[in-house]
């Protein structure tokens, strides 16, 4: 089963909890993000609802978005023109050494094979002063509860999709492994 291409339009849409949970997302994430222009990599954008929110709050900024799965990208092309939308992996990105000031990876590393892998490529794209914002599940006892019981039922295409936990110290030995500052 995979994840239908307007997935998030619609589920914002059409879905009281899932419109609360993103609404909290997009303040959390665009407290973080720096409010000038800068060129900025989405990874795992899908069908690029985030990624837009991203480029709403930085409109000088150059945006582009990479997913894995072609029809989401293509629907992101349609929907938002004025977004870069690539098909690509996370851990084999096509873009030039140091290319991107601001990286970001929400939700997503944790359902890759090699999120080590991913860390290094986000590495090397990113520029020497560049921001790197990942966003992952705090795999609390709460989220986890709530997690099976969304996977249960509307969720149920994302059971079996979480690879890693990457809660606890786990991630922030992979980026200081990677040669990132927390």
């Amino acid at each position: 089963m995979s994840v239908p291409p307007d997935y998030y339009d619609q589920g914002i849409k059409n879905n009281l909890w899932q419109f609360i949970w993103h609404q909290w997302r997009f303040r959390t994430i665009k407290s973080l993000l720096p409010k000038v222009g800068t060129r900025v990599l989405d990874i795992g954008c899908h069908e690029g609802r985030f990624t837009e929110e991203i480029a709403k709050v930085m409109p000088a900024a150059q945006v582009s978005g990479i997913d894995i799965d072609r029809e989401a990208i293509v629907y992101a092309q349609k929907k938002r023109p004025q977004i870069n939308f690539q098909v690509a992996a996370a851990e084999n990105l096509p873009f030039a050494d140091r290319t991107f000031n601001l990286i970001t990876c929400l939700e997503v590393l944790e359902h890759v094979k090699n999120p080590g892998k991913v860390l290094v490529e986000m590495r090397r794209c990113l520029s020497d002063d560049g921001q790197l914002i990942i966003l992952v599940p705090s795999e609390s006892p709460l989220f986890r509860l709530v997690w099976v019981c969304w996977t249960r039922g509307k969720g149920k295409i994302w059971q079996g999709t979480h690879l890693y936990n990457l809660g606890g110290k786990f991630l922030d030995k992979l980026l200081t492994k990677n040669h990132f500052q927390i």
